[in-house]
């Protein structure tokens, strides 16, 4: 699906450059998408973490996106669209009416920390410690409170005004929403 861009969002401009961007992708096509434009010759990156899953009989290191859903992609103008033609991605990330640039260092420091066998999550910046939220889903769902802390990525805590007591509970950011 291409994008219908502005005539004066100086995109031309931006694109005459070959610059890393973020792509937003098809839920667990990560990795696919990433061959993918390789196979094009497209510059792209996919950080990845290592991860013990555990099934029954036995247990196995897999490596999964450390964000999911992104894809970084180093393009100018003749590869902008040409991405968006891959199966498995959805469209770029926008910022202020322009697709948004990561710096180079951003990419470097993501490749660095990818490269270590440190235990990591990546949790949404979109919580701040004192906003009042609400569980969307689950056994849960419906109970509103203060966000205290995420302590990390399947540990919230919150605070009940009403028992006036802090509650650790193990429940993913993505369970939350933001209570306006």
């Amino acid at each position: 699906m291409a994008e219908v861009l502005p005539v004066d969002s100086g995109l031309t401009v931006q694109l005459q450059t070959i610059q890393w961007y973020a792509v937003y992708t098809h839920s667990r096509t990560e990795k696919r998408l990433m061959e993918l434009l390789t196979a094009k010759g497209i510059e792209a990156y996919v950080p990845l973490r290592k991860v013990v899953h555990q099934w029954s009989d036995r247990k196995k290191i897999v490596e999964e996106p450390l964000i999911r859903s992104y894809c970084f992609v180093k393009v100018d103008y003749r590869e902008y669209y040409n991405v968006l033609n891959t199966p498995g991605a959805v469209r770029y990330i926008w910022f202020s009416g322009k697709p948004a640039t990561i710096p180079d260092r951003q990419i470097e420091t993501l490749k660095v920390i990818g490269s270590t066998n440190l235990d990591m999550d990546c949790l949404p910046d979109t919580f701040r410690h004192g906003m009042h939220v609400r569980v969307t889903s689950g056994p849960l769902m419906g109970v509103e409170g203060e966000l205290v802390n995420i302590a990390n990525k399947k540990k919230v805590i919150i605070r009940f005004d009403q028992l006036n007591q802090v509650i650790s509970i193990s429940i993913s950011p993505d369970m939350l929403e933001i209570v306006k």
